[in-house]
């Protein structure tokens, strides 16, 4: 199995499209005012966004994306005007992440884990595919 896609809901997508553009991500489908989808610039899987009435005020999406040099990438994103509401920081879990929050709410996670993304040293022995 492989993760294909993931959908965050939007209140206005004229809004969220440039800031998900801003982030990296590449517009592949635009189907206002209902649905967006983007290819992210590594790897295979897409990103959309889907129109709603109204955001859910205890909305709980967290979606995390990998960027290799996260340092440099906050640092660009940061002159092109976007806000983080964590900076970059090295955590417990062996990831460092920086994080914010999309025009919806949506929290979003930047983050650069490189091999204990899946082979973390507290990972369960013999849960693997390989």
């Amino acid at each position: 199995m492989n993760l294909n896609q993931v959908t965050v809901p939007s209140h206005d997508l004229e809004i969220a499209i440039p800031f998900y553009e801003k982030l990296g991500l590449n517009l592949i489908v635009k189907a206002l005012p209902h649905y967006a989808r983007f290819e992210c610039p590594d790897g295979e899987s897409t990103f959309s966004l889907h129109q709603v009435d109204q955001i859910n005020p205890n909305n709980d999406i967290w979606v995390y994306f990998e960027v290799d040099q996260l340092d440099q990438k906050v640092a660009e994103l940061i002159n092109l005007g976007i806000q983080f509401d964590e900076m970059p920081e090295d955590k417990s879990w062996l990831w460092r992440e920086a994080r914010l929050k999309d025009p919806d709410g949506n929290q979003l996670i930047l983050y650069y884990a490189g091999e204990n993304r899946k082979n973390p040293p507290w990972r369960v022995m013999g849960m693997s595919n390989e």
